[in-house]
């Protein structure tokens, strides 16, 4: 619990932590708001593809102008300024880098960036969570290897949950389950960018004043990005997927141990060691009262009795039996909390949270009957949703991973809920993304799994 007098030391030596940031997105924009006031920290350049824009978002977050009005990364590292370019390459190689914050959203740029990142010496800081779920394993392996750390977004929820794992596991508890809630219902799962407000629940003005990304939102609503993020926690702590992904049982925070554990132990998990997501909703649409919409929760199991009688008399979040307990987090600050992972990863050379192998996968399914010639549209769009899939099963069966389910052409036509293969789309396998998903699917998959190709 030191790494603000870290951070305030490194200002007092005139040596500030210095960091860049590609995609001046909400995610991006949340981080810069805290990060302006966070003693020890410089925002050495920030890339957008729309400058304008940028700034636009800079203003917005109340920055003041001569902060970013640095003419390039020399005068911003001379001045403790900010750089704004549409150049991530420069901003990379700029001199003085030690943080990247990957915050585009986009897998392949992700991959692209992170290696590049790792060639100039920086350590990564990967928002870009779809990324992570491609080829993370092998992106965070490449790093140890240069002396780097590559560390999943603290403020984000697979961070968070990792902890929660990492703190489960620090005293002794065996983890039941580990995960997160959400706004789930069926029939989202069919969501599109022009329902994604309805399903929410948002207003106009919420949505105009928060500069809201209908298409990113959507990946929340329509169970991709709970995919996304439990693959993440999966790959980082070895947690193991269900067989049939996330079911999302309704629970209130106060029912986590009762509903989150096996059901073998009466719960509505298939076991133990594994993640899912709880819906604030139940299946009627009405709300869970208490919900975890926000938060995140670990369930762990007692596995001596006297620590039974240590829930009962605690009065511990504990399920019926008294042998299972439950920890939750009601919200997270997302963005606002990013700076906790750029402090670990630049002072204590630590990442908060980390793939250490690859357990979980996220693959692309129909959100609709799909016809032979249209172009799949990635997460969040109008053809396919993202579904977490054991990494053995998505090798077996040759399926096609989320992030490689954008502007790529359908060879057949695929019913509703029917999960894509790599057999089905035409690939560019010059990519990089394709070679070095390739790669890491060599180097972390079970010998022989990629069968079904």
């Amino acid at each position: 619990m030191n790494l603000s007098r870290m951070l305030a030391k490194r200002a007092e030596e005139g040596r500030p932590v210095r960091v860049g940031i590609i995609g001046a997105g909400k995610f991006g924009a949340m981080y810069l708001s805290q990060a302006r006031l966070t003693k020890g920290t410089h925002i050495l350049g920030i890339a957008d593809l729309d400058v304008p824009r940028a700034k636009d978002q800079l203003r917005h977050i109340e920055w003041e102008a001569e902060r970013y009005a640095a003419s390039s990364f020399d005068d911003a590292l001379k001045h403790g300024t900010t750089f704004v370019t549409d150049n991530a390459e420069a901003l990379i190689k700029a001199d003085g880098l030690e943080v990247l914050i990957d915050a585009t959203g986009d897998p392949a740029i992700g991959i692209k960036h992170c290696l590049m990142a790792i060639d100039h010496g920086r350590h990564i800081v990967m928002v870009n969570v779809e990324a992570d779920v491609v080829a993370g394993p092998l992106l965070a392996a490449r790093a140890e290897a240069a002396g780097l750390v590559y560390t999943l977004a603290w403020g984000d929820q697979p961070a968070l949950i990792s902890e929660h794992v990492d703190w489960a596991r620090s005293i002794g508890f065996k983890v039941v389950c580990a995960g997160k809630g959400t706004r789930y219902l069926p029939r989202h799962h069919a969501s599109t960018p022009d329902t994604v407000w309805e399903n929410f629940g948002f207003d106009l003005e919420m949505v105009k004043r928060g500069r809201l990304n209908p298409k990113m939102f959507n990946s929340f609503i329509d169970g991709t990005k709970s995919g996304i993020e439990m693959s993440a926690v999966c790959n980082a702590t070895g947690l193991r997927p269900q067989a049939d992904g996330l079911h999302f049982p309704p629970s209130s925070r106060l029912e986590l141990a009762e509903v989150c554990k096996p059901k073998s132990a009466g719960g509505q998990v298939d076991f133990d060691g594994t993640t899912e997501v709880v819906s604030s909703l139940y299946r009627d649409g009405t709300d869970v009262p208490v919900n975890l919409q926000f938060g995140t929760y670990v369930v762990v199991e007692a596995e001596t009795d006297y620590a039974t009688y240590c829930f009962e008399e605690y009065k511990m979040l504990h399920d019926s039996s008294f042998k299972y307990a439950a920890l939750y987090r009601p919200t997270h600050m997302i963005g606002l909390e990013l700076g906790v992972s750029v402090a670990s990863a630049a002072l204590r050379n630590e990442p908060t949270g980390s793939p250490i192998g690859f357990f979980s996968d996220v693959v692309a399914t129909a959100k609709r009957d799909l016809k032979a010639g249209e172009t799949l549209d990635g997460e969040g769009g109008y053809c396919v949703w993202g579904k977490q899939t054991p990494a053995d099963a998505s090798l077996e069966n040759g399926y096609l991973p989320l992030g490689l389910a954008h502007n790529v052409r359908l060879k057949r036509d695929v019913k509703l809920g029917e999960r894509l293969a790599w057999a089905d789309v035409d690939v560019d396998e010059t990519s990089q993304i394709f070679k070095v998903r390739r790669e890491m699917e060599a180097r972390f998959g079970r010998p022989n799994a990629r069968a079904a190709e």
